[in-house]
């Protein structure tokens, strides 16, 4: 495509205001590459080459020399660097070598399983494996066809889940596999951090124990997006030390990265322009003209949203043009997600309108430009979905549309810090004790668990294994520790990608018909009475959430505005961890009791984001045990502010709704997975106080981490708050969108001297 060309017609438009906040001119970069310490199988080699997939790029060669040294590895290089091949080379070299070599590739979603399978048979059957030995099983996978994965698959792609709840507990079915298991591949290793993360760091030490079983001591191969902590996050995910690669030896084509601010809608510079309106006419005009594009959201709803929005102009300009694009989500019917993703690499489809399931390492087919509407949470989540375009070393375009709240607004005011600020940790918490002893149950229905078994499970084994005899789900006999009677089939209600294991089915009262799943943890959030729920472009209107039986009832509808939830946080001091003083200023991180009550929701236009309405919400206090950070506030700030005759408490309101906003700059998370509560007199303390905490059972990492750089957080946090042009705080710096006191009291001054006093100290 001609960049130029396309920006300068993006400025002629009469809807543009200046949104181009900066532009990130990125060099093609030439390829390095590297030599084996020995030669690979005359096989191998002639189907590298018969591919130009020879010379090995320097990060390639040095994995695959790593991996015939029988070290644990992890790649942590840019999208599109040729990370597969590191262990496909090492994979068939040993299937070449020892026909009887077992693979296990997990991947995070069924996609991107579909597509390496895909060039798996392009690559290397029939020269180097039959056809038959190379399968997926996942929950897609037909019944009359496992029997034949399980007796002739060599490579078994897979995910965390199908792991986690078809494999293990079936283990004597899987044995032939478990006996000879050469390599684990774990692909897009940053994608497991968090709640995900640390239950698939207990599905693989569980892997790990079957192993030893069978007599089988495999070895670790894992992908990631470039992270600061690589070797760190592989150790945590396996339980193994791992050899780190990060010289990325690859080539690139030249880029074009756009920083795009919707302009500001009023003259009190209080709100900007929909954020969602603005990737919806990016990514028309691209599809009009014909450019190959995907569009990122962050949310289901979004998904949904604007693909709606941009069918409804494309169908304006052309009808056949608006069938050239499709969403793309989760929760839709596998035949519905291989259809859209065949045609999305067939080159079929001009534009997809996806969540981050399509982030991933898939081979999308030569698209152009990528459209990212909203800051994902992560700058490695960003470059990995910006990386879809520009795949080859042609040129590429991608634009990074920036919501109103205050870490988008902060990277538009300060783009060097997102192109050279490095990158940020990945976080995962195996010892969190409630996923951790969820796996303990899991292991001993898979094998009685013992003593030596604090090898593969860590410190917190005999503790927490403890626990669990104590609440009678575990009774000791020989030295071994079995599931009690009453506890079948432990994995089957562990959902390993959220922190509470049951899910609620959304049911279409119309036709009766099953129509997805939604995690039981956010459907208060998500199907509450009164939610509107999208589904391929289809509203639906729901008109009760069963609380017995878990069951959500969807009305077909026709409705102008989407729903968001208001609540109301709160928490109890269990214990202090650990503190430090900073100035005068007590910094605690510790356990806590979290309680939020979902009081209502609000309504909202479609497309310009004007809130048309509120309602009530009666539902149950959901409660929790996790861990928090939390400070107090300086002297000298309650003075001055008393002295200016400013709002104390809706100054500590509003430094709580910027920190959160701006935590996730330091650590690898979503503002959707962190909770603040902040208080002029805390019960606990006595005194004025600002938590922030984990919203997961247990905590996964953040709030120790928040801890661990809060001089800096304070620092930015006061940053946004300086440098938003905003009289009396806005969405961009100081209000939050599911603030159950409709963002009452908010003073953004006092919040200004608290954080600057904070940032003294």
């Amino acid at each position: 495509m001609e960049i130029q060309a396309f920006l300068n017609h993006l400025r002629s438009q009469n809807t543009y205001d200046n949104q181009i906040a900066h532009i990130e001119h990125i060099p093609p970069r030439r390829a390095s590459y590297g030599e084996l310490n020995e030669p690979l199988r005359a096989e191998l080699q002639d189907c590298l080459n018969e591919h130009g997939l020879s010379p090995l790029y320097a990060h390639q060669a040095e994995a695959v020399n790593h991996t015939r040294r029988g070290k644990n590895v992890i790649i942590a290089t840019s999208s599109a660097s040729g990370k597969t091949l590191c262990y496909n080379i090492a994979v068939m070299q040993s299937i070449l070598t020892d026909p009887g070599t077992r693979a296990i590739y997990l991947f995070p979603t069924k996609a991107l399983a579909q597509d390496q399978l895909r060039k798996l048979h392009e690559l290397f059957s029939p020269s180097i494996v039959p056809a038959e030995a190379l399968a997926t099983f996942d929950g897609d996978t037909p019944r009359s066809e496992r029997a034949d994965v399980r007796r002739y698959g060599r490579v078994i792609l897979t995910n965390p889940d199908m792991l986690h709840v078809g494999i293990l507990p079936n283990h004597q079915s899987w044995a032939s596999l478990l006996r000879r298991l050469r390599y684990v591949i774990v692909d897009e290793a940053h994608i497991y951090r968090g709640v995900f993360g640390s239950h698939v760091a207990g599905v693989l030490r569980r892997l790990r124990r079957l192993c030893r079983l069978y007599g089988s001591e495999p070895q670790f191969i894992l992908c990631t997006a470039t992270i600061a902590n690589p070797g760190e996050h592989a150790e945590s995910l396996t339980g193994l030390p791992c050899e780190v690669v990060d010289n990325d030896g690859s080539p690139r084509g030249w880029k074009d990265f756009v920083f795009w601010n919707p302009p500001l809608k009023d003259e009190k510079k209080t709100a900007r322009r929909s954020a969602h309106r603005e990737a919806t006419n990016l990514f028309t005009d691209l599809v009009s003209q014909g450019t190959r594009t995907l569009t990122f959201t962050r949310t289901r709803r979004l998904t949904e949203l604007i693909y709606i929005y941009t069918k409804q102009r494309l169908q304006e300009e052309s009808y056949e043009l608006s069938r050239l694009i499709m969403p793309y989500r989760g929760g839709y019917m596998p035949e519905d997600r291989r259809r859209i993703e065949r045609e999305l690499f067939g080159g079929q489809l001009l534009g997809v309108v996806a969540t981050n399931a399509l982030e991933l390492g898939i081979d999308s087919g030569g698209l152009e430009a990528t459209v990212l509407d909203g800051y994902p949470g992560s700058i490695s989540s960003t470059w990995q979905q910006a990386g879809r375009s520009g795949r080859s070393q042609g040129e590429s375009l991608s634009f990074l549309v920036a919501w109103d709240n205050p870490l988008d607004q902060y990277f538009m005011r300060h783009p060097s810090d997102f192109f050279q600020k490095g990158f940020e940790h990945v976080l995962v918490n195996p010892d969190n004790p409630y996923i951790l002893r969820a796996h303990l149950l899991c292991a001993a229905w898979e094998r009685p668990l013992d003593a030596i078994d604090e090898e593969v499970f860590g410190g917190d084994f005999v503790q927490e294994r403890g626990v669990l005899a104590q609440e009678g789900q575990l009774r000791e006999r020989r030295g071994k520790w079995y599931l009690a009677p009453s506890i079948s089939y432990p994995a089957q209600s562990i959902n390993i990608r959220s922190s509470s294991g049951e899910n609620y089915a959304v049911v279409d009262v119309s036709t009766g018909s099953l129509m997805e799943t939604v995690e039981s943890s956010v459907a208060f959030f998500q199907v509450h009475p009164g939610a509107v729920y999208l589904h391929q472009g289809d509203s639906y209107l729901i008109t009760r959430l069963d609380l017995t039986n878990h069951l959500a009832y969807a009305e077909p509808t026709r409705v102008n505005y989407y729903t968001e939830t208001k609540e109301i946080h709160d928490l109890r001091i269990e214990k202090v961890r650990e503190s430090k003083i900073l100035g005068e200023v007590n910094v605690n991180v510790g356990d806590v009791q979290v309680t939020i009550d979902v009081v209502g929701f609000k309504k909202y236009r479609q497309f310009s984001e004007e809130m048309i309405g509120e309602e009530p919400l009666d539902l149950p206090t959901i409660t929790f045990p996790t861990v928090a950070l939390w400070f107090d506030v300086p002297s000298k700030a309650i003075s001055r502010i008393a002295e200016s005759g400013m709002d104390f408490a809706g100054g500590l309101h509003a430094a709580e709704h910027a920190a959160i906003g701006i935590l996730p700059l330091f650590a690898l998370c979503d503002r959707n997975d962190i909770g603040g509560v902040s208080t002029p007199l805390h019960p606990d303390t006595g005194r004025a106080q600002i938590f922030i905490y984990d919203a997961y059972p247990g905590g996964i990492g953040i709030a120790e981490k928040g801890y661990e750089m809060i001089t800096e957080l304070w620092e930015a946090t006061l940053n946004v708050i300086a440098e938003c042009p905003c009289e009396d705080g806005c969405p961009s710096c100081v209000q939050s969108p599911k603030c159950g006191n409709n963002n009452k009291p908010l003073d953004k001054a006092a919040a200004g001297v608290i954080l600057r006093e904070l940032a003294k100290s």
